[in-house]
């Protein structure tokens, strides 16, 4: 990785989670396809180049339970992806940052774990499981909903989320003991993201790394 193009990505990365880019898997209304964009929102950011996220891997699960891997195109600031089948699906993915360090900070190795779920975003189906280090599911509660963060199988509690509302607002919010964000009132598309840090040390390519961040998005919509 080039000098200019490490800092580039530590300038998108380090500037705070409520402005940070995320990688988001945003389905289109006849929900047959997905673009995947590298933003601070649901939509594409023409500033940032859509490559940092080039080695993103994809996977299709149709809603009997069967996965299959997903291949992309690039577009004009995002990547373009078809979506087989009907009913409820999930595509996720995992985005492999490798190490990053800035200044006289830790090493960290740095893992993006996108999810989207097209169809019914409370149905048991939309839960990936294990496979996920870290996953965002919604739970629908009396015609609203609410998301819980999962690490490693195990509720994460107090943990700060960024909730992007139907209406283009933002919300951070804090998960409670059993790792559920407030609930939210509201039909349309919500985009979430939640984060994990684990002190764990290893070697990645040739480079130490002393912490390990992940980081996950979910896009859904919810209807009443």
């Amino acid at each position: 990785m080039s000098r200019m193009c490490y800092a580039a990505i530590l300038g998108v990365f380090l500037v705070g989670t409520t402005q940070a880019h995320f990688p988001f898997i945003v389905t289109d209304g006849a929900s047959t396809s997905a673009k995947v964009v590298f933003s601070d929102d649901l939509n594409v950011d023409a500033n940032v180049s859509i490559e940092k996220i080039a080695n993103t891997k994809l996977t299709l699960r149709d809603s009997g339970g069967k996965e299959s891997a997903l291949e992309w195109k690039k577009e004009d600031g995002f990547y373009a992806v078809k979506v087989s089948g009907s009913g409820t699906r999930v595509v996720y993915g995992v985005t492999d940052f490798g190490v990053l360090q800035k200044g006289d900070t830790k090493p960290f190795k740095l893992i993006y774990y996108p999810k989207a779920v097209i169809g019914t975003a409370n149905e048991k189906t939309a839960t990936v499981g294990e496979k996920l280090p870290l996953e965002i599911v919604a739970v629908s509660v009396f015609g609203k909903v609410k998301f819980q963060i999962v690490a490693s199988g195990k509720p994460l509690a107090d943990s700060e989320v960024t909730v992007l509302l139907p209406d283009s607002t933002k919300k951070m919010v804090k998960t409670e003991k059993d790792g559920f964000t407030p609930e939210f009132d509201g039909k349309g598309r919500y985009g979430v993201v939640a984060k994990f840090f684990e002190n764990k040390s290893g070697d990645h390519d040739g480079k130490k790394f002393e912490e390990i961040r992940i980081y996950a998005t979910l896009v859904c919509e919810v209807e009443k």
